[in-house]
């Protein structure tokens, strides 16, 4: 009898107690991205981003950000739903290699989570970001994937950073290119 009203009164305590106590937050998935620059933001709705990528329709409050862009609508939609096939073993290695950590938190000054005060807690949320998006596009990784997985309701693009490391770089796709086959090729091999 004894032991019966410490098992119920221990289910009480685990069912209704505790997470009064331990109160877990929920896991974010990014809504919004916020781009700034310099004192000028603009945000777009994450909905209406990936369904410009799928259908091509835009917002008004797109079009006038893609409009700023001066790129084509359709070069634009190439890049949001450009597939890159990485393995999670993988990308776990290279996110948690130290070329991939100073990736991400050279990566961190461009795109971070609000009110984030230092690289560490931009890099920690690219990290997840990364690994969520892998698993979300089921082996690949794009965009609009990404954007998905980071881990808080809004992304800052912060296009006064982005523009700084596009000028060390001669184009995106070079980019891109170093990124997603050298590093890749390396440890695949380790």
């Amino acid at each position: 009898m004894k032991f019966s009203k410490f098992l119920i009164s221990k289910i009480f305590f685990i069912l209704v107690i505790a997470p009064l106590f331990f109160n877990v937050q929920k896991a974010y998935t990014a809504e919004e991205i916020k781009i700034t620059y310099g004192l000028f933001s603009r945000t777009i709705k994450l909905n209406s981003l990936k369904n410009f990528a799928k259908e091509g329709k835009s917002t008004r409050e797109l079009k006038r950000i893609l409009k700023a862009t001066g790129s084509p609508y359709q070069e634009i939609r190439t890049v949001l739903n450009k597939d890159f096939e990485v393995p999670i073993t993988i990308a776990s290695k290279l996110v948690y290699s130290e070329i991939g950590n100073v990736f991400l938190t050279r990566l961190s000054s461009i795109i971070h989570p609000p009110r984030a005060t230092d690289d560490r807690t931009g890099m920690l949320a690219l990290r997840a970001s990364i690994i969520q998006a892998i698993k979300i596009g089921n082996g690949k990784i794009n965009l609009i994937n990404f954007f998905e997985g980071y881990p808080t309701k809004t992304v800052i693009l912060d296009v006064s950073a982005l523009s700084k490391v596009m000028n060390k770089v001669e184009s995106i796709s070079e980019l891109l290119t170093f990124f997603t086959n050298s590093p890749l090729e390396k440890i695949k091999t380790n």
